[in-house]
């Protein structure tokens, strides 16, 4: 099985979310910017360069919202094997740069989405996952 170790942030202001529209070899979805960490990369690192080439934003690493795995079946896979993906998630703000679109890259769109929109987007499971998390650890950093 292989292993993919990405990393995410999540990024608000006010009662928006940022979020970049991944669209890729004919799948897509709304997701929270970052991804995959090359070898040699630290996460955090790899958070912020993601971040950079999805929205056009320098973004710092607040704090570690948590990790999630998820086991992606072969069937839903197009390499007809099962992946597991390890899903670093931390909370981020935005330093500077303009909002732009990635070019070349798995998305195509960024935007600042008002969370009671969310619902009505078509958004991948890391979404969620972010929110959740976000909510478990407000912005003191202590658990509910």
């Amino acid at each position: 099985m292989r292993v993919r170790l990405a990393a995410y942030g999540v990024i608000t202001r006010g009662d928006e979310i940022l979020l970049a529209h991944w669209n890729e070899r004919g799948r897509s979805g709304w997701t929270l910017p970052g991804g995959g960490v090359e070898p040699g990369e630290a996460p955090i690192e790899a958070a912020v360069r993601e971040i950079w080439e999805e929205t056009g934003y320098h973004a710092s690493i607040d704090e570690l919202l948590g990790i999630d795995s998820r086991i992606i079946p072969a069937r839903d896979r197009r390499s007809r094997s099962p992946m597991q993906a390890l899903r670093i998630v931390y909370r981020a703000s935005v330093k500077s740069g303009e909002l732009r679109y990635e070019v070349g890259g798995s998305t195509d769109q960024a935007a600042w989405i008002r969370m009671d929109e969310i619902a009505e987007l078509r958004t991948v499971s890391l979404v969620d996952v972010g929110l959740r998390m976000l909510a478990e650890r407000p912005a003191n950093g202590q658990l509910r």
